[in-house]
């Protein structure tokens, strides 16, 4: 309740869609709708009053044509009445609509309405799967006492921040770090630790300590360099050791509950060289934060990742239609001016979500580890649970 109605549904971290398994759906619904029946609308400078209005006219007209669209769907909606003290104004009755399919929801609806999708045990993937093909991916909530289950969802599903038995909303500076992915990614998050260094001049220093890891890929790209030869093999190297994938931290906060920082790969990485050299540093830095790549057929150097180990040749595909092909999680591009604006126009015309890409030029590949930041190559995410939630915690103990 919490999470979809406080700020009269205004966050952007509100909780839109609730997904309960059919074993408990119906006594969750139950309380659920006793419990919208309980809050008050009206205004906010009262302190009996629960849900305010929202911003504007087209903001209440929007989120009303909604509701009345679901309705003609024929969901079963389920709306609190408006006293005539919220008669004027912009004031949205907070809204519970059970949806037949996730599908029929085609946009956020940003207001004081929670959805309901019900869904049976076995087909748990199944909805997450839904959930990540939407491409948004900001905040996610899970309610559950199985450890196998948390560990399940948080690693299959796509969003930047996620709680286990707790509300989804108001996430604090330095104890859950805030940000996206997919399009709900806007850069680094807000109160970590890449944060500042996004605002500086340089900001390419990784986040090293004894949780990162070595992607095997990357390792055997590198070894493969070595055995050819190849001029670029010392350069891609040092690219490579800039990479902070797999990086773990536990943050501060209150007892009773972990707050967990970590850097995950982004996915697929768009790769535009012009020369060999610059090709096998994209392919480092790429592979070496975990990503899988697509390479610009165009660059017409296919002929210098022959006979690649299996293990990274699984990795690699090239396209010749970035739209076809997509959508990427970032691109590399090597070039002149001109060559990179050309990129960047084709690239900011692909639908999906807008795409974080870094260019160099073949000297600045040459010259310095430092031409690309493997930072953006990562996706930052905080895991925030509620270890008291489960019947017991450890740490709660003891103290005394």
């Amino acid at each position: 309740m919490a999470s979809a109605f406080d700020s009269a549904g205004q966050r952007c971290s509100a909780l839109r869609v609730l997904c309960l398994q059919d074993e408990v759906a119906d006594r969750t619904l139950t309380m659920l709708r006793g419990a919208l029946r309980e809050l008050s609308v009206g205004r906010t400078d009262r302190l009996a009053i629960d849900i305010g209005p929202v911003i504007d006219d087209n903001a209440k007209r929007g989120i009303d044509e909604h509701i009345e669209r679901m309705r003609k769907l024929g969901c079963a909606v389920e709306q609190l009445d408006l006293p005539t003290s919220a008669a004027k104004g912009t004031f949205v009755a907070p809204t519970i609509i059970e949806l037949k399919k996730l599908s029929d929801l085609k946009r956020e609806v940003f207001g004081p309405v929670l959805h309901i999708i019900r869904y049976k045990r076995k087909g748990l993937d199944r909805l997450i799967d839904d959930v990540n093909a939407s491409g948004y991916g900001l905040t996610f909530g899970l309610h559950t006492r199985l450890d196998d289950t948390i560990a399940h969802v948080t690693s299959r599903v796509k969003a930047g921040n996620l709680y286990v038995n707790r509300n989804i909303i108001g996430a604090v500076v330095g104890v859950q770090p805030f940000g996206g992915r997919g399009l709900s990614g806007t850069g680094p998050k807000a109160g970590g630790p890449m944060y500042l260094r996004r605002l500086t001049a340089s900001s390419t220093e990784p986040l090293r300590d004894e949780t990162v890891q070595v992607d095997p890929a990357a390792q055997e790209f590198l070894a493969w360099l070595d055995s050819k030869g190849a001029p670029a093999a010392k350069q891609a190297r040092a690219v490579a050791d800039q990479s902070s994938l797999g990086f773990n931290a536990e943050l501060p906060g209150p007892v009773g509950e972990l707050n967990l920082y970590a850097l995950h790969p982004r996915g697929r990485v768009l790769l535009v060289p012009q020369t060999a050299l610059g090709l096998h540093v994209q392919v480092a830095a790429a592979l070496a934060t975990g990503n899988s790549i697509v390479i610009d057929a165009a660059s017409g150097l296919q002929d210098e990742l022959q006979n690649l180990p299996a293990v990274v040749t699984a990795r690699i595909s090239w396209s010749k239609d970035w739209a076809a092909d997509g959508p990427f999680a970032g691109a590399l591009i090597e070039g002149d001016a001109a060559r990179v604006q050309r990129a960047i126009k084709t690239i900011s015309a692909l639908p999906g979500p807008l795409l974080l890409t870094q260019a160099a030029s073949s000297e600045e590949i040459a010259g310095s580890a430092d031409a690309y930041c493997l930072n953006w190559l990562l996706e930052e995410v905080t895991t925030s649970i509620n270890t008291a939630a489960a019947g017991g915690n450890a740490s709660l103990m003891t103290i005394g």
